[in-house]
């Protein structure tokens, strides 16, 4: 059911967005030799990839041999090798992206904004690390140094992904905010590395209010009692992140091209909004309803 599920919404998807997007492409105008036509479309390979962040299988190659053309394959018969999956996988990163961000929720007044270190590889490694040596970057965390990337992530108190960013390991947490905050409306919770009175200024001008954590060194600063408490849930999308990471495989060091990566990553948050059970603060009871 959930396989059926999900290729029925990647399919409705797909048919709309890829003939629109393909009339956007630009051609340079080379001769190029006309490509076989493929054996599986873009729906199945965008919702094998996603299934498999939902079978809890730790690589996609034990997934694809051992699960996939056994179990599955009455379901997807002409499935092609492995290795020819691997690299038809390359041509579904943008409608994968544009899938993800319509599975993107609605602002309902409160959001919360983090980001979660991607480490490409131990830092022991880093100097023969070789896949990502152009774009991957030392960045410093909560928990320490890492090389690799960050994943922005605002989510609402329901669990919902509301947007998402990927950039360097040393890029600042508030430099993609203004941008994923771009549809928000309401309060939007931080941690103290979000504290900026420009980005505060920045977002109140879109009528979305910032608040974050303070520093040891700062002054106390009075704030309501509601706001507050939510400050001190704001471990929600920690929770998330931690989600992302244990359940569905968002990070591991065995990859091979940046494309694939990107398709590692959105394909993993894909695979979360489907979740049926999200973490949440059960906020909109009818109780509490009036202090929203």
């Amino acid at each position: 059911m959930i396989l059926t599920r999900l290729f029925c919404d990647v399919d409705d998807f797909c048919q709309t967005f890829i003939p629109e997007w393909e009339k956007t492409l630009i051609e340079t105008g080379e001769r190029k030799r006309k490509k076989q036509q493929r054996c599986i479309s873009c729906s199945e390979i965008i919702t094998l990839i996603v299934y498999y962040h939902q079978t809890g299988y730790q690589t996609f190659k034990w997934f694809y041999q051992r699960y996939l053309l056994k179990h599955l394959i009455k379901y997807f018969p002409k499935v092609p090798s492995y290795n020819r999956f691997i690299e038809l996988i390359r041509d579904i990163l943008v409608p994968l992206t544009a899938f993800m961000q319509s599975r993107c929720g609605q602002s309902k007044g409160i959001a919360f904004v983090d980001s979660t270190p991607l480490c490409v590889c131990k830092n022991i490694r880093i100097p023969r690390h070789k896949t990502f040596k152009q774009e991957a970057q030392r960045g410093k965390s909560s928990t320490g140094w890492f090389y690799g990337f960050k994943l922005h992530i605002i989510a609402d108190d329901c669990g919902e992904i509301l947007s998402f960013s990927i950039t360097k390991g040393n890029v600042d947490d508030r430099k993609p905010v203004p941008k994923l905050a771009k549809n928000l409306i309401g309060k939007l919770f931080g941690d103290r590395g979000y504290i900026s009175k420009k980005l505060t200024e920045l977002l109140a001008t879109d009528d979305v209010e910032l608040i974050t954590t303070l520093k040891k060194n700062m002054k106390p600063k009075v704030i309501a009692a509601f706001d507050a408490l939510l400050l001190r849930k704001r471990s929600i999308i920690e929770t998330i992140n931690d989600q992302l990471k244990n359940i569905f495989q968002l990070e591991h060091s065995r990859h091979r091209s940046l494309t694939n990566y990107m398709i590692n990553i959105v394909a993993c948050l894909v695979a979360y909004s489907y979740q049926d059970k999200k973490p949440e603060l059960n906020l909109r009871r009818e109780d509490l309803l009036p202090l929203l």
